[in-house]
């Protein structure tokens, strides 16, 4: 994994630099001593992971985060612990006060390393088997792939980053680390169609359209208003 560290205080540095030295799949890009030379960093560079101090002068590094539109894996590093629920709130991987001890550090790259294998996994487990039509997808959950039939899905939620695949044959969805966009991508030929930021639905399972609802089995789905055209364009045929 590909590191970029951020903080205005050399010795901060120094520390994170010799902790990384030490962690086989780590690998220092560039050290910055400000948010704004990271984003330079981070334009000419892959970045996998980032460890950034908050509090820095002109630019902090909360607001160096949000500023990035494709965000990296990233750790917070600061001596102030009551930031802690901004940068949960924000995601992060994990948020270590200074002075870091090592197995903090331990600790938290592991679990930044699990992330990024489970985003680079997902990327291709997602992939429709290549038949005419297509009838299954492999998705990851919970460390194994998974078949899943596309004629038992009945609709498919989105949260944050991560996705539940509701079916016919379990009462119980399949959670996969993955976007909503991925499946919708690979799912727009298959009877399959977005209806809601946080929904895809499967239209031979729609039992009714009330509204500005679906129907589906005992689930009511709601229909966003930005996906109302296309999808009564798609039913109407």
């Amino acid at each position: 994994m590909r590191c970029l560290i951020i903080d205005d205080e050399p010795l901060a540095i120094e520390l994170l630099e010799d902790f990384v030295s030490k962690v086989p799949f780590l690998q220092l890009e560039k050290s910055c001593s400000n948010a704004m030379e990271a984003t330079e960093t981070i334009k000419s560079s892959q970045i996998d992971l980032i460890f950034t101090d908050i509090e820095m002068p002109d630019f902090s590094g909360v607001e160096f985060i949000k500023s990035l539109e494709v965000k990296p894996l990233f750790i917070f590093t600061t001596a102030y612990s009551h930031y802690a629920l901004e940068g949960f709130n924000l995601n992060a991987v994990d948020y270590l006060v200074k002075p870091i001890p090592f197995h903090r550090f331990i600790k938290a790259v592991n679990r930044a390393q699990d992330l990024f294998s489970l985003k680079n996994d997902s990327k291709k487990d997602i992939a429709i088997i290549n038949s005419a039509p297509p009838e299954f997808i492999f998705v990851k959950s919970d460390y194994e792939n998974v078949k899943v039939n596309l004629r038992s899905i009945l609709y498919i939620e989105g949260l944050k980053d991560y996705v539940k695949i509701y079916t016919n044959l379990n009462p119980k969805p399949i959670l996969t680390l993955n976007s909503l966009k991925i499946f919708e991508e690979k799912l727009s030929t298959a009877n399959f169609i977005r209806v809601h930021r946080s929904f895809i639905v499967s239209l031979k399972h729609i039992k009714s359209v009330q509204r500005n609802r679906i129907v589906i089995d005992d689930k009511r789905v709601p229909i966003g208003l930005n996906y109302k055209d296309a999808f009564i364009k798609r039913i109407d045929g």
